[in-house]
């Protein structure tokens, strides 16, 4: 493809994916490099309660094929707690950690708290502390103020990505593009972390990500029942025809 297109899951260590994703007798040890034999990226999920030790992010570099791309979510101590405001010793603990990823760290997503509104003056200052860090960012908002042109502006600004976030309607719907790349998380379509997407559905997505032409991660966080993995796989064979 003229632009590459990252499929994954969001967090690949589910002790419920045993015998449905992996096979029965594979030790969870292996789980990781059975994955990374099937997918060039996942999105980490646990960074957003624990930073891990500098050793574990070592060695999830370590573990990976070469090409491999780790997403990792930002802390809530960031989005939840500081909201946003005066995070600059927050976000140097935060990539002091990340950066023994190397350049195997790919975006870094920041999911707000569905009460936090849009003000363009803590925003403004957000991003310019972000942008100390060689990274692209990416923000999933869960307030409908979040869609006015002006936050769209100010993201176009600063080069981070309005996450594409499919939420069973619940949380708001964009797909402005505000970066030079697109974010998209697959939460699920009728039941959030729940809902298979169907055939139908995982083609309207193919069709959207080769409409956008510019390079795009999808993660599928729709876990339940493995769903998450098995709709992965089927929209890179629809992607890549593999």
């Amino acid at each position: 493809m003229e632009h590459p297109v990252h499929i994954g899951t969001s967090g690949w260590n589910y002790d419920h994916w045993k015998a449905i994703f992996y096979p029965e007798n594979h030790p969870k040890t292996k789980w990781l490099d059975f994955y990374a034999g099937l997918f060039d990226t996942v999105e980490v999920n646990a960074t957003f309660y624990r930073l891990p030790k500098p050793s574990t992010f070592e060695n999830w570099r370590f573990r990976t094929p070469e090409t491999f791309i780790w997403s990792v979510k930002a802390s809530r101590y960031i989005t939840h707690i500081l909201r946003l405001n005066n995070p600059a010793d927050a976000l140097k603990r935060f990539f002091d950690g990340v950066g023994h990823l190397r350049e195997k760290c790919g975006p870094i997503l920041f999911q707000l708290p569905p009460s936090l509104s849009f003000d363009i003056r803590i925003a403004d200052r957000f991003f310019q502390c972000v942008r100390n860090y060689a990274c692209r960012s990416v923000l999933e908002v869960r307030h409908p103020t979040w869609l006015d042109e002006k936050a769209m502006a100010l993201m176009s600004q600063h080069n981070c990505a309005f996450c594409v976030s499919d939420t069973a309607g619940r949380y708001p719907y964009s797909e402005k593009q505000t970066a030079s790349f697109m974010y998209v998380r697959l939460h699920g379509s009728r039941k959030l972390y729940e809902s298979d997407y169907k055939e139908e559905e995982l083609q309207t997505w193919a069709e959207k990500i080769r409409s956008w032409r510019c390079e795009t991660y999808v993660y599928f966080d729709n876990d339940a029942y493995g769903y998450a993995a098995a709709n992965a796989k089927r929209l890179k064979e629809i992607m890549y025809g593999r």
